[in-house]
């Protein structure tokens, strides 16, 4: 295996930082189950998130280019979320993270 030199190690931190806390990666989980969501929704397959926590994280992925934001600007309005193609490609991180977890279930009780 190779070693991995100092820049790919900053790389890999940028990327924790990007997808760090509790949330984000819940959320572009959701979001790659469903495609769309809405911020209802999205707030109902996240429980015990707050309102301005999903706001907050959702403008931070958005501005990261993880999340597209559509509104519509009808009566009453309402706003789309969606994963973008970058976020697409992290599906096979999510599910290498679920695979781990289901294997070292023991870890986290």
């Amino acid at each position: 295996m190779e070693t991995p030199i100092d820049s790919d190690a900053r790389l890999v931190e940028r990327t924790l930082e990007l997808l760090g806390g509790k949330w984000k990666v819940l959320i572009l989980w959701h979001l790659g189950v469903v495609d769309v969501c809405r911020f209802g929704e999205l707030r109902r397959r996240l429980p015990g998130i707050t309102q301005r926590t999903l706001t907050l994280q959702l403008r931070e992925l958005e501005a990261a280019g993880l999340v597209h934001r559509t509104v519509y600007a009808k009566v009453p309005p309402h706003t789309e979320y969606r994963q973008t193609e970058a976020a697409k490609d992290l599906s096979a991180v999510y599910m290498e993270l679920k695979r781990w977890s289901l294997a070292h279930r023991e870890l986290l009780i």
